[in-house]
């Protein structure tokens, strides 16, 4: 998964994730990552409207979001 987003990252991709919370609950977000340090990485989070910070290992999918999904946003 760190492969995936390091090399969506590289193209200033936005990225559709499935992430698992420290609490357990599953959530789907978009997101663009801003800054990769360690086993975590800080993005904006268009779900939220901020900057988070995600760990790798509680990634569970990922993807690129389309051109035209994008303009939806």
């Amino acid at each position: 998964m760190r492969v995936l987003l390091k090399k969506y990252s590289s193209r200033g991709q936005i990225i559709e994730m499935m992430y698992l919370s420290k609490s357990g609950d599953i959530s789907k977000r978009r997101v663009k990552v801003i800054k990769i340090h360690g086993d975590s990485f800080q993005a904006y989070c268009f779900k939220r409207n901020a900057k988070r910070t995600f760990l790798f290992d509680n990634v569970l999918a990922c993807a690129p979001v389309n051109q035209i999904e994008r303009d939806v946003i």
